[in-house]
């Protein structure tokens, strides 16, 4: 999904063009977002912490008999056969344990141990690789690193795939040594966290133009679909704002133009909106 659809389930609105089953994941993960914020610092990590954080991701997705509980059957990943049923509650308590105790490891070194971790024990029967991401985030959360729900790390993940399960599969391969895992992990966190900036950045950027130019809401509407996409047409600012007639649609990008804002570019009947350097 795109970022504005997933801004526009979190708000309530109106998505046609993804899958019940999708906004429903969208769903489930900003509850466990806002279940981290709650509750990261009162109390420490402990099975039935981590089995509510699944038993929210699952709702609605998943066998609602299995949600919040560890798996009891044995599972294949693709060709990673994870540790048999009657381990995963042992491994858990170790990983929960571990977690709780005074560590000499960075902050988010424990972050990304934790988040490979939970994927190896593999410990439900689905959801196993957003309960580890969310389990990631508390940690980094009660260690000071409040984010606000600006980013996911997944957003890193999806980009290449294949990179992430290789990143995953050579520890393994290498014999449980994490170091290649973490440098990925890493990685990943430093591109997400730039990308936190350059956001704020824009918002900023984006504030003091609607200040100075008296922007009504649906001309905010096509500079923050401006300042994330770079262009804009017509069609897709009707989009925007269905219940609003083409003409006068077509009034406010006339006006952003004229103040500056915006310059237009091609045909008139296919004209294409863009930022003004300058602006």
């Amino acid at each position: 999904m795109t970022l504005e659809q997933v801004r526009a389930i979190e708000e309530g609105r109106a998505v046609t063009v993804t899958a019940d089953r999708a906004k429903r994941e969208v769903l489930n993960y900003f509850a466990g977002l806002r279940f981290i914020e709650r509750h990261a610092r009162k109390r420490p990590i402990a099975h039935d912490y981590i089995l509510t954080l699944h038993r929210l991701i699952a709702g609605g997705v998943m066998d609602q008999g299995m949600a919040g509980r560890y798996r009891d059957v044995g599972v294949r990943v693709g060709r990673y056969v994870p540790p048999p049923a009657h381990e995963v509650s042992i491994m858990m308590s170790e990983l929960v344990s571990w977690l709780n105790r005074e560590q000499e490891l960075h902050p988010v070194l424990v972050s990304g141990v934790a988040q490979f971790q939970l994927v190896h024990i593999h410990p439900f029967l689905d959801g196993n690789g957003r309960t580890s991401r969310l389990l990631c985030t508390l940690c980094l959360y009660r260690a000071g690193y409040d984010f606000k729900r600006l980013f996911a790390l997944s957003e890193y993940y999806d980009r290449d795939r294949a990179a992430f399960y290789r990143a995953l599969q050579d520890v393994r391969n290498r014999g449980m040594d994490l170091t290649g895992w973490l440098e990925y992990f890493v990685q990943g966190l430093t591109a997400q966290l730039a990308e936190v900036r350059e956001r704020g950045e824009q918002a900023l950027r984006r504030d003091a133009l609607v200040k100075e130019h008296g922007l009504s809401d649906r001309q905010t509407q096509a500079l923050d679909w401006l300042v994330e996409r770079g262009s804009l047409t017509i069609q897709e600012f009707q989009g925007l704002c269905p219940q609003v007639n083409r003409r006068s649609l077509q009034r406010d990008l006339k006006e952003m133009v004229e103040a500056g804002l915006v310059v237009s570019e091609g045909a008139t009947n296919q004209l294409v909106y863009r930022l003004k350097h300058s602006a």
